[in-house]
């Protein structure tokens, strides 16, 4: 079950945190099943309530449902999936003048006390108006001027109207907004005038990594759902059980927060906090339940001596409302959080946001994290944009503080935010343990992207510029950018640029990057790069498949390259099958051939980069073999970021295996790297920081 992280996956603090359509709608429908199954006629109904999930897509006139009829002028309104709360669809508005929709109950449930429904504005320009009427005695009551409660963005605004215990035989929503707007509206209820009662408690575990230095981190999502408007019912009292714990002394805080009918962390009121964490805990504190769902949110600091290899095993067991304990159901059986770093976050050194993660250990061991630092915003390229770095001499459990290894500068006249170096890529020799980041060079064109802006030619000037530095210490220091664009971009390419990620050392000690370019017709291509003299001399292959981009390589058993692609068709062309292109090469990209697994559900993504390693790792015992890839495990948005294992090479996928890591929201970028035989390091954009570490069992991966 997921959760999207607040829009720009910040940091997590006490405002910012929403959650997955899809999987909200599952456990409301559940609880909302389970509320209705006594209701046998209409008099005993507890509520109305219409999710748009039963009418067909496209313009509205007229449907009806158990609840609902609903009516429509032709042109006012239609059924989309471009927006939902909860439910795969919802109704939207239309933009113009004075467009309405007419709501009748199908049901006596008594009388109206409640009207709620979730609502999104779908354009800030003005005017812009909405307004809520009911029909009794003949004629039309305006009940609610929504002209400034309705906002933009994923469905922020939770609408009440009062009634007041009037049964209108009508409700009309009428929105005036300019063309082509219009709003979204779903989850529309009303509810009747019976006392308040305690329907259902579910628990779910939140599936996100508990980061240190982060001061929240959500672990459990406790929902109260409740029906009635008469009088008062209070959630007193949780019991947290962390017995399956580690060790307890990782945990530094415990709070409770309520949010609720909003299923995101947004605006959380603070019921409860402890910072003397024990394995079976009370969180004490009174908050009243409002008719429908209560979202209350447990959230867990670690301590800044917490041991990465640890797990934080949670449950609750019982809550105690209005006196009477009451055990929740459990709606997901894991409970086990696993830690991490957050390694770069929002602000840190004063830099708005880190992106583009890049990840390798050297021969000795040390680990260097490379990046994006977006100085001023986290637009890409052109902006005022350096490469990161951070050491690790301990395998990941701690990290020493952030260096710049690429800084353009002020080079040609232009200030620094025409002179950004992003994208990173690294690789480490094997041979001679010289570590390689490349990153791309964009000079000129202020406000304007470099993947369009970037042009024909060789010259700074004119097209973005392929660079190198280099580090023989395990990144103490580094050289100068080293320019290697005239030794493989062909004139009439718009832009060559790296991976980004990682590159490899092939058996015999070829140096091998994988790269993009835009061609003369500025159709992008995924290709690799490559170097016989450990990177003195570059040379590149031929594209592997048109409208393909951020790729990653691994050297196979009988010596070809596989090449693990971003697509772009995955934006556009529902024709095929949303997933990750993959080809082979024998000749160093001189030729490619598609793979069984290219473009399938095996690899699905939504567009994004991922990372793909292929290292020895001991698997029961035994040393093995294994290719590891992770991304957003989803065919829409950035989220469910995980780990699959393929035991033969890359020919098959055992999806059986898959590791889950953060259902959040985030960027989704990541890199892996080899920490010894049994851990994998993993650096990506998640949704709990802008980049995350994690230390991961190869047991967790594969199954003990």
């Amino acid at each position: 079950m997921l959760i999207t992280l607040f829009g720009l996956h910040r940091t997590l603090n006490y405002n910012t945190i929403q959650y997955n359509t899809m999987n909200r709608y599952i456990v409301l429908s559940i609880i909302y099943t389970i509320c209705c199954l006594s209701c046998t006629n209409s008099q005993q109904a507890k509520f109305l309530s219409e999710d748009f999930s039963a009418f067909a897509e496209g313009q509205l006139l007229e449907f009806a449902t158990n609840d609902f009829t609903w009516n429509v002028d032709e042109g006012n309104a239609e059924i989309t999936q471009k927006k939902s709360k909860f439910s795969p669809q919802s109704i939207r508005i239309y933009g113009g003048q004075n467009r309405s929709v007419t709501v009748t109950p199908n049901k006596d449930i008594g009388n109206h006390e409640l009207l709620t429904f979730w609502a999104e504005r779908w354009t800030r320009r003005e005017p812009f108006k909405f307004r809520i009427f009911g029909y009794s005695n003949d004629k039309w009551k305006e009940l609610y001027n929504a002209d400034e409660e309705i906002d933009t963005g994923n469905f922020p605004s939770f609408v009440e109207v009062p009634l007041n215990g009037i049964s209108y035989s009508k409700y009309k929503l009428t929105c005036s907004s300019p063309e082509n707007t219009g709003m979204f509206i779903d989850e529309f209820k009303i509810f009747n005038d019976a006392p308040k009662k305690l329907d259902s408690i579910s628990v779910r575990h939140v599936e996100v990594p508990l980061l240190k230095r982060n001061e929240n981190t959500p672990v459990l999502q406790v929902q109260v759902y409740t029906s009635g408007t008469v009088g008062s019912l209070d959630l007193n009292e949780l019991k947290v059980d962390f017995s399956g714990t580690t060790n307890i002394k990782d945990l530094d805080i415990v709070r409770l927060f309520y949010t609720d009918s909003n299923p995101g962390f947004k605006d959380g009121v603070l019921i409860s906090e402890s910072n003397e964490v024990i394995e079976v805990m009370k969180l004490k504190g009174k908050q009243s339940l409002k008719n429908g769902v209560n979202n209350f949110w447990i959230f867990v600091k670690l301590s800044d001596l917490a041991d990465l290899g640890n797990i934080v095993d949670i449950s609750c067991d019982w809550t105690n409302v209005d006196g009477k304990e009451i055990k929740p159901k459990r709606s997901n059986p894991e409970g086990i959080s696993r830690m991490g770093i957050a390694l770069r976050k929002h602000k840190d050194d004063n830099v708005d946001t880190y992106r583009i993660p890049g990840l390798a250990t050297t021969n000795d061991g040390t680990l260097i994290a490379v990046y994006d630092i977006r100085r001023n915003n986290g637009t890409d390229l052109q902006e005022d944009i350096d490469i990161g770095m951070n050491r690790s001499t301990d395998g990941g459990k701690t990290w020493e503080p952030m260096e710049v290894i690429m800084d353009m500068e002020e080079w040609g006249g232009l200030p620094n935010d025409q002179n950004g170096i992003g994208d990173p890529a690294i690789l480490v020799d094997r041979q001679t343990n010289t570590i390689l980041v490349a990153a791309v060079w964009a000079h000129g064109h202020p406000g304007k992207r470099n993947w369009w802006a970037s042009g024909q030619g060789m010259t700074p000037r004119e097209t973005s510029q392929f660079m190198l530095v280099k580090s023989d210490n395990n990144g103490l220091t580094w050289s100068e950018e080293i320019n290697i664009t005239k030794q493989i971009k062909d004139p009439a390419w718009h832009l060559l640029l790296q991976g980004p990620g990682k590159g490899i050392t092939l058996k015999d000690g070829t140096l091998v990057f994988p790269a993009q370019f835009k061609d003369e017709n500025e159709m992008p291509h995924s290709t690799i790069i490559w170097s016989k003299d450990n990177g003195n001399t570059w040379h590149i292959g031929v594209g592997a498949r048109e409208n393909t981009t951020e790729a990653q390589v691994i050297e196979r058993n009988d010596g070809t390259l596989m090449l693990n692609m971003r697509d772009n068709r995955n934006r556009t062309d529902s024709s095929e099958t949303n997933g990750r292109s993959v080809y082979v090469t024998g000749d160093l990209g001189k030729s490619w051939k598609k793979h069984s697994t290219s473009r399938t559900n095996i690899l699905q993504e939504s567009t994004c980069q991922a990372s793909l390693i292929k290292e020895d790792f001991i698997v029961n015992g035994k040393m093995q073999t294994l290719v590891l890839f992770s991304n957003p495990n989803t065919k829409k948005g950035r989220h469910h970021l995980s780990v699959k294992v393929s035991f033969d090479d890359g020919e098959t996928w055992d999806l059986s295996k898959m590791l889950l890591l953060d259902e959040g929201a985030g960027r989704g970028y990541s890199c892996m790297t080899k920490i010894d035989d049994n851990t994998v390091g993993i650096l990506y954009e998640g949704s709990q920081a802008d980049m995350t570490f994690q230390l991961l069992s190869i047991a967790d991966i594969v199954g003990k």
